[in-house]
């Protein structure tokens, strides 16, 4: 994903396939959250889902709790009669499905209605009979890796890179031959042609453009392709058309050039191809670098969430029934879990009784302790410094751009730029004298019509080029990496753009 355009068409797309709940994408952290149905699909369908759109996809957590399928490791088991004991057990229980337990592996699978029955209650269960019990789960890893996008950009950097340089070497001799010849208005000098209408810069231009087309745009073709499948444009769809049509165009024009036997090689947009794929893998390049520098800070800063947690069951008046210890996966939403002074916030809740004061700083980087009251939110792996808790947990959404801005605009600058070209038409056919007067290297021995086209097609073109490495998809995620990273490696996390955009009103 290079920007929220991205992200509305992901989110858009799975909205669409039946047995998606809902689907919610972070770009800045590369994770979608996705609620499915899973007696329609599963998890390895909505990858596929993902993978059919164009973007790569890869199960960081499955959530079978909440869809009703248990793991455990079971402890206390000595024979096949314990085996079967659980067995039995659990499946004359309300709302277990199935369960199977394996003994030489001391591991249980349990399927169960979670409408009807929870993952505390089965191993409550199990502990009931005698045996330990223990949500399975694998150790904490960090999934933020980007060296695969890393290496990739830079290679493309580096390809275009190399037939770049030349090609702003040649566009630089160009201004320059340009303004000691004005009169041959952009195009290229009769005495460089090679062949009537083909000059050696022109030639050159082609030589160098061509490999950059094909090599270094096939992953922007692929990317626009899956994109224009699913019915969505995004900025790789926008490079396509600009880098396509220029190079489509440059072409044409050379090839009825050499027909016509033209004295002027015409102007061609050659140039354009390098120098936008130049800079473009150049800003995605360092986009996931700095994304890769803020995954160990990132990742530290997972770990410090709470392993476990303090569930309570209240009475009236809220006054405490029951307190259960359970590992901080075991909670559901709706739980109301006890934070003593101290102890860190297992989850992110609302605050339901008590008064406190809340230690954020390595979560946000706020220095001074928050006051929490009745209402407060509060955010797991912060420090309850003061008074007891009551904690209602809730789930916190994967934060999301709320500029959708991107998403409309690759649309509006293809409008834009089939409505430049519909206008230079008009005009040229109203008053030619104004297409006459503008045109690089107008001759009177070519059709009226062509150099109308030639103009309009021109003009269209410029906009496609001027607008596809646009800040919205470019530079603004690049930004915001970089100032998060930074902000990572000094110990605070900066939750997206909009702490950024901010940050400059702190006086």
């Amino acid at each position: 994903m290079t920007c929220a355009a991205c992200v509305a068409n992901i989110e858009r797309n799975l909205l669409k396939h039946r047995g998606i709940v809902s689907a919610l994408v972070a770009l800045m952290a590369g994770k979608a959250e996705v609620k499915y149905h899973s007696d329609v699909l599963d998890a390895q369908a909505v990858m596929q889902l993902i993978e059919e759109m164009g973007f790569g996809a890869s199960l960081l957590e499955d959530d079978e709790v909440t869809q009703g399928k248990l793991d455990l490791t079971v402890t206390g088991m000595t024979c096949a009669s314990c085996v079967h004991n659980i067995e039995s057990r659990l499946t004359r229980t309300r709302g277990v499905l199935a369960a199977s337990v394996a003994l030489a592996t001391n591991k249980a699978h349990v399927r169960f209605d979670p409408e009807v029955i929870g993952a505390r209650d089965i191993i409550r269960t199990i502990e009931e009979m005698g045996f330990g019990a223990r949500l399975l789960k694998a150790s904490f890893q960090n999934n933020i890796d980007h060296s695969k996008e890393i290496q990739q950009w830079k290679s493309s950097f580096l390809l275009s890179l190399v037939f770049g340089v030349p090609v702003m070497g040649l566009m630089i001799y160009m201004m320059v031959m340009d303004s000691q010849h004005p009169d041959h208005g952009g195009a290229m000098p009769q005495e460089q042609n090679l062949l009537p209408g083909l000059s050696i810069l022109n030639l050159a231009f082609f030589l160098l453009c061509t490999p950059v087309q094909i090599f270094g745009g096939r992953y922007f073709y692929i990317q626009a392709y899956r994109s224009l499948r699913h019915h969505t444009a995004n900025m790789d769809v926008l490079i396509v058309l600009a880098t396509s049509i220029a190079y489509v165009y440059s072409c044409v024009v050379l090839v009825v050039a050499m027909a016509e036997g033209a004295a002027q090689s015409p102007v061609t947009f050659f140039d354009t191809p390098p120098m936008l794929f130049v800079f473009i893998a150049l800003g995605r390049w360092l986009e996931h670098v700095a994304k890769s520098k803020t995954s160990e800070a990132l990742a530290k800063l997972m770990s410090l969430q709470a392993t476990d947690a303090t569930v309570v069951t209240l009475g009236p008046d809220n006054s405490i029934i029951r307190e259960d210890q359970v590992v901080v996966e075991l909670v559901h939403r709706g739980d109301v879990v006890k934070v003593v002074p101290g102890a860190r916030f297992p989850v992110d809740g609302k605050v339901i009784e008590g008064s406190s004061m809340a230690d954020e700083s390595l979560i946000t980087g706020e220095p001074m302790p928050v006051r929490k009251r009745v209402g407060s939110r509060v955010i797991a792996g912060s420090i309850n410094a003061q008074g007891a808790l009551l904690v209602e947990a809730t789930h916190a959404p994967i934060q999301q751009f709320a500029d959708r801005l991107s998403s409309y605009f690759v649309p509006f600058i293809a409008i834009v730029s089939v409505l430049t070209l519909i206008a230079w038409l008009a005009i040229g056919f109203v008053n030619f004298d104004i297409i006459k007067d503008n045109f690089p290297g107008y001759n009177s021995d070519i059709s009226r019509t062509d150099v109308i086209v030639r103009f309009a097609f021109q003009a269209s073109i410029t906009v496609l080029s001027i607008a596809c490495p646009c800040s919205l998809g470019l530079a603004t995620p690049t930004a915001v990496m970089v100032g998060t990273g930074v902000g990572a490696q000094n110990g605070i996390l900066i939750k997206g753009g909009e702490p950024l955009e901010m940050a400059h009103k702190v006086g």
